[in-house]
């Protein structure tokens, strides 16, 4: 890999960043300001139960606040269910081709994993002989959501099987508000859970907050979990992520303007005859012939980060973000002329 993909050279913020899913648009002004006036209490340390937020979360969701566990971003949410949820005797079940992280928590606390093909069929026969599942949808790194009747399928399975589900909905803020999701099932009595993110369209991936929403009891014992990290979700973070939730009109820019980005990035890939996946995301699966070698020469030859979805599974394609219409130019050439 190259060594210009790695985080933490120092140019690494002045290369065109296209590999993590980052909003172009920034973060909400109050999100911003709050977290201003935090940095003159930097000496006291956060509210370890996350107070404040946990109770705007559950309104926004129309929940109680026994259904709501924030965290510092959602991958701490991960690892929380994997040492937490379900029987911890019993491996997970996750999907190939999909974000590692859910893989990479299970193994880590010794309770390992089963992956099968992203098959909804398959996924729902196999769930009841593990101890959790995990789901990403929108997918990662496809940006394909699941239908009405797959969403029913796997939530009815959970429920009758009694195995909590975790959908990963990192990038549903940017789905239509018709896709299918877990607030759709909270009055039912499956064991589901919701992973939900302000990194994504709220735009503070720096601070790192992400909270889940689900059933009181799979969300009583999270919060347990949690709490051996008490102070994991800083105080500018909190109040960040406090002031963006009641930002509703910011959030509805985000996803305007990126639902038109999305739309003009496909027009210009088919203009030029190169494939790619239909995303409801902010990002792209482009199709590229080695997708390995295109986010190395990217990187290299043109200052260009993007993320070989090989690395999740998928070769053949590059997840690239709905950056600035700029940068997303500059990509666009950039293949062009290097040929792949």
């Amino acid at each position: 890999m190259s060594s210009k993909f790695n985080a933490s050279v120092p140019d690494a913020d002045s290369l065109v960043r296209l590999h993590l899913s980052e909003s172009p648009y920034g973060a909400s002004r109050w999100a911003v300001e709050a977290a201003e006036r935090e940095l003159r209490r930097v000496n006291i340390y956060p509210d370890p139960e996350r107070s404040a937020l946990v109770g705007a979360l559950a309104e926004h969701w129309g929940v109680g606040r026994d259904r709501v566990a924030v965290a510092n971003g959602s991958d701490e949410l991960v690892l929380a269910c994997a040492l937490t949820l379900g029987e911890r005797s019993r491996p997970g079940l996750v999907t190939t081709g999909t974000f590692p992280g859910y893989r990479s928590c299970l193994d880590r606390v010794g309770r390992g994993c089963t992956a099968v093909a992203l098959d909804v069929g398959e996924f729902a026969e196999r769930l009841p002989e593990h101890g959790i599942g995990y789901i990403c949808n929108p997918h990662n790194p496809s940006g394909s959501a699941l239908s009405r009747v797959d969403m029913d399928t796997l939530v009815a399975r959970a429920e009758d099987s009694g195995v909590p589900l975790v959908f990963d909905e990192a990038y549903m803020d940017f789905a239509d508000p018709d896709t299918p999701q877990v607030r759709d099932y909270l009055s039912s009595d499956a064991p589901i859970i919701a992973l939900r993110t302000f990194s994504k369209a709220y735009g503070l991936a720096a601070l790192r907050v992400g909270y889940a929403v689900g059933a009181a009891a799979l969300l009583s014992e999270l919060a347990e979990t949690l709490r051996t990290l008490p102070f994991s979700a800083n105080r500018l973070a909190q109040a960040a992520a406090l002031a963006a939730l009641a930002d509703q009109d910011f959030l509805r820019g985000v996803r305007d303007a990126n639902a038109a980005q999305r739309v003009w990035f496909a027009e210009e890939l088919t203009r030029r005859g190169r494939g790619f996946l239909p995303t409801t995301t902010n990002f792209m699966a482009v199709d590229v012939a080695d997708s390995a070698l295109a986010q190395n020469r990217l990187a290299d030859e043109h200052g260009i980060l993007v993320r070989d979805a090989g690395l999740f599974g998928s070769p053949g394609y590059v997840r690239v973000s709905l950056g600035s219409r700029d940068d997303l130019l500059h990509l666009l050439k950039a293949l062009d002329d290097l040929g792949l």
